[in-house]
């Protein structure tokens, strides 16, 4: 049996999920997820219930000759939890799907111009989150992603960010907030750094995070969640409050998983 038909066994039964997380899937944590080995005892316990939850409640789907192992369920569920490890209920309620390719794939792009006009074109994508509840990755760029957790370069955290962000049926960098008074400087805070970071990208000038943020506020928010997690320490020094923004939101302070030796 998969990782996946076991741990959905394990939620009809009703048996605690550490009694049964067995230790190859934990070796596939460590290997994989070197961010996973620098998490307090209590987190790693927390997020070993989220991704057991989390994948027996998702369909994966392996596309391109892609054979599904353990491996890839682990290395995404692992990435994709880490977001909501902290957060109470359900981990993403509207997720019903991931497909993972073994390489980038091709998507076709639709653009309306001025005048009305709908041109399509395909175009090689490593990640894709849809409304409809489903992500699409690209499993060498996962793998990629995940083990190199300095970067802030990651297609699962990127893409997930993406689906926390269309939990409210809308894709503007705006998830849901725990309070309704979080949304006016949520608001302020992200549009001041998200301007910043447009600036530096039409100068041709470095930033903690990517420029590809600077496209619109919904991309801005996943590139920004990806270096929160990955670039915690640089950019809680250039941006402190975008990340205390994030950090609220996401309940976590990564900071202190990369403190120095």
């Amino acid at each position: 049996m998969s990782v996946w038909e076991q741990i959905k066994a394990l939620f009809v039964s009703e048996e605690p999920v550490d009694a049964v997380f067995k230790e190859a899937w934990l070796e596939h944590l460590n290997h994989n997820l070197p961010i996973y080995k620098r998490l307090p005892d209590e987190l790693k316990i927390c997020l070993r219930q989220k991704i057991a939850r989390f994948i027996a409640t998702t369909y994966f789907e392996a596309c391109g000759g892609l054979e599904l192992t353990d491996e890839i369920i682990l290395t995404i569920a692992g990435q994709a939890c880490l977001l909501i490890v902290n957060h109470p209920g359900e981990p993403y309620p509207n997720l019903k799907t991931v497909i993972v390719y073994p390489a980038a794939f091709k998507s076709v792009q639709r653009q309306v111009d001025a005048l009305g006009i709908v041109t399509e074109r395909e175009i090689a994508r490593t990640g894709e989150s849809w409304s409809n509840g489903t992500v699409v990755l690209a499993w060498d760029s996962v793998a990629h992603g995940a083990r190199n957790i300095f970067d802030g370069n990651n297609v699962t955290l990127h893409e997930f960010a993406h689906q926390l962000d269309q939990e409210n049926a809308r894709s503007d960098g705006v998830p849901i907030l725990h309070t309704p008074e979080a949304y006016r400087t949520w608001a302020n805070v992200l549009s001041d750094d998200f301007e910043r970071l447009v600036d530096r990208a039409e100068r041709g000038k470095k930033s903690v995070m990517d420029h590809y943020g600077a496209t619109n506020m919904a991309e801005f928010f996943s590139v920004a969640t990806e270096s929160f997690f990955e670039k915690p320490r640089q950019m809680y020094k250039k941006h402190p409050e975008l990340y205390q923004e994030l950090s609220t939101y996401y309940r976590l302070d990564p900071r202190v998983w990369f403190l120095p030796s």
